[in-house]
C-alpha cells in the first residue's frame, strides 16, 4: 500500500493493527472504545483545535479496517465520529462544536444518527418526521414528532443525530433539517428491534411524541437542506466500505492460515488449486475496493463532495461484495470447522451481508451509478 498511502497512513495503520490484536476476537467494547479514544484514534478525523487528530476519512477508514481485520470492529464509528462529527463540524455551530467534538474524539461522548423510516426505506425523499417550530406560547424552540428504525447503539449514546423535515410556511414544501436529541429527551422513546444478527450495537425503533427540543438542537442552516444531509451520507458509506473489508480480511486471513496448515492428504490443502483460486480471488476482490474506498476518502477530504458521492458509492458496492464472497469462502475452506464457535466465521455469514443491505442496498447503488455517472433514463 506504499504507492496509495503515505508513511504517516502506514504507521497509523501498524498502530491501530497492534490494537486491535491486544484485544482480539472476545474483546469488550467499551474497554476497546475508551483506549481508542485515549490514543486518538476515534477523533483522528475531527477539528484539532476541538480535539480531534485533524485529519480525515482516510485516517478514520484506516483505524476502523484495521480494527475489524483483527476481529474487533467498532460499528459505532460509522455513526459518531464519522457521521455526526463530520456534520457538527462541518455545519455546527461554535457552541455545538465545543459542546459535542471534544467527547466525541476521545470516546468520552457519543451519538447515534437516525434517518431510515418504516415507510420511506431508501427514499429519503419521503421522511415524514416532522419538526415545527413552537409558538411563544409553548417557549419556543422545535416539537419533533415520527418515527426512526434500525437506530444502531440508541442505548448506549447520549444522543441522536435524527433527520427531519421542516414546514415551509411560505411554500407549504418540506425539507430535511438535522437535529441532536438527548437519549433521555422527554417523548423520545426507543424499542429494541430483535435481530438474529449478533453484535454489541443493538438495533431500535424510535418514536418521537411531541419531543421538544431548544432552539439550538437545529445542526446548521434549516434552509441548507440536502446538502448537510449527504455530508454525514458519504462518509457513512465510506466508512461501511471500511467496515466490510476489515471483516473480508478477517475472515480470509483465517482461511489462509487454515490451508497452509491443515493437511488431509500428503500435503496442505492450500496447495490445490480448488482451495487456493478462491483465496487468491477473493484477495484481489478485497485490494481492488480498498483502492476505491481509498479514493472515495480523498475526494471527501479534498472537498469534493460531488467526485466523492460518487467514489463512495462504488466504494460501499465493491467492498460489500467482496466481504461476502471472502466470508463465504473462508467458510467453505475451513468445511465443517468453518461453522464451529472455535474460529468464529459462521456469524460472519449473517454478518457479511450487512455491507451489501446497510446504509443503502446495492441496488440503490446501482441505480445512482445508472443515472448519475452514466446519465442513463430513471425508472422512477
Amino acid at each position: 500500500m506504499s504507492i496509495v498511502e503515505t508513511q504517516e497512513h502506514q504507521d497509523l495503520r501498524a498502530a491501530v493493527a497492534a490494537l486491535g490484536r491486544r484485544h482480539g476476537r472476545g474483546f469488550d467494547r467499551e474497554t476497546l472504545w475508551s483506549e481508542a479514544g485515549k490514543l486518538g484514534y476515534l477523533g483522528v478525523n475531527l477539528p484539532e483545535e476541538y480535539g480531534g487528530g485533524g485529519g480525515g476519512l482516510a485516517e478514520l477508514s484506516i483505524v476502523l479496517e484495521e480494527l475489524g481485520a483483527a476481529g474487533c470492529p467498532l460499528l459505532l464509528m460509522v455513526v459518531s465520529p464519522a457521521i455526526c462529527g463530520t456534520v457538527i463540524a462541518r455545519f455546527g455551530t461554535e457552541e455545538q462544536k465545543r459542546a459535542w467534538l471534544p467527547g466525541l474524539a476521545d470516546g468520552s461522548r457519543t451519538m447515534a444518527f437516525g434517518i431510515t423510516e418504516p415507510d420511506a426505506g431508501s427514499n429519503s425523499h419521503r421522511i415524514t418526521t416532522t419538526a415545527r417550530k413552537a409558538d411563544d406560547g409553548e417557549g419556543g424552540g422545535w416539537i419533533l414528532n415520527g418515527r426512526k428504525v434500525f437506530v444502531s447503539g440508541v442505548d448506549i449514546t447520549d444522543a441522536t443525530l435524527i433527520v427531519g423535515r421542516t414546514e415551509d410556511a411560505r411554500t407549504g414544501s418540506l425539507k430535511p433539517c438535522l437535529f441532536i436529541v438527548p437519549r433521555d429527551a422527554q417523548g423520545f422513546h426507543r424499542s429494541q428491534i430483535d435481530m438474529e444478527i449478533l453484535a454489541v450495537e443493538k438495533q431500535f425503533e424510535l418514536v418521537l411524541d411531541d419531543v421538544r427540543l431548544p432552539a439550538d438542537a437545529l445542526v446548521g442552516d434549516e434552509d441548507a437542506g440536502l446538502l448537510q444531509l449527504f455530508a454525514g451520507l458519504n462518509p457513512e458509506r465510506v466508512m461501511t466500505a471500511a467496515f466490510a473489508l476489515g471483516m473480508g480480511r478477517h475472515a480470509l486471513d483465517k482461511a489462509v492460515d487454515y490451508a497452509k496448515t491443515r493437511q488431509v492428504w500428503r500435503q496442505p490443502i492450500g496447495a490445490h488449486q480448488a482451495i487456493a483460486h478462491p483465496l487468491a480471488q477473493a484477495h484481489i476482490e478485497i485490494e481492488l475496493a480498498r483502492l476505491m474506498m481509498r479514493k472515495a476518502a480523498h475526494l471527501y477530504d479534498a472537498g469534493d463532495d460531488a467526485g466523492a458521492g460518487e467514489a463512495a458509492n462504488m466504494a460501499k458496492y465493491a467492498a460489500g461484495e467482496a466481504c461476502v464472497r471472502a466470508v463465504d469462502q473462508a467458510v467453505h475452506t475451513l468445511g465443517g470447522n468453518g461453522l464451529t464457535r472455535e474460529y468464529g466465521l459462521a456469524s460472519l455469514i449473517t454478518a457479511s451481508r450487512v455491507a451489501r443491505i446497510a446504509p443503502v442496498s446495492r441496488e440503490m447503488i446501482l441505480n445512482y451509478v445508472s443515472h448519475q455517472s452514466l446519465g442513463l433514463p430513471k425508472s422512477y
